[in-house]
């Protein structure tokens, strides 16, 4: 048997929704492509979605989680490519204040999120 897989979402676990909401608007453009909320109130998951894809990003909200997520070394990381003058994304991201690490030799750079997850960004043309 050959399993025929595609990639549907990937979660965070987020501590305050809405700011993390704005960020991935703001920063990304993303935006919100549908919600589930749990009858009890226990948790919110918002889905992400670019105007490109049917990729997800899954915002996960939970009501009795108020401390901040421990991410280990947080070696993982998202990855979006960027439309337009990769340069002034990059600057527009600066004055945001979210730019956490530069490699210019190699032409990238990432921004972390509220939570302070890690999101690779590059230009659409590579």
């Amino acid at each position: 048997m050959k399993v025929k897989g595609r990639f549907d979402h990937f979660n965070i676990n987020v501590t305050d929704l809405e700011r993390s909401i704005r960020f991935y608007e703001t920063a990304l453009g993303l935006h919100e492509a549908s919600r589930k909320q749990a009858a009890d109130g226990s948790f919110i998951l918002v889905y992400m979605a670019d105007d490109f894809g049917k990729f997800l990003l899954e915002l996960t909200w939970l009501r009795d989680h108020t401390e901040a997520y421990e991410l280990g070394e947080n070696e993982s990381h998202l990855c979006l490519r960027v439309e337009g003058d990769y340069e002034e994304v990059r600057r527009f991201h600066k004055e945001m204040g979210c730019v956490c690490f530069e490699n210019e030799q190699m032409g990238l750079y990432f921004i972390n999120d509220p939570d302070d997850y890690w999101i690779e960004i590059l230009p659409v043309n590579e």
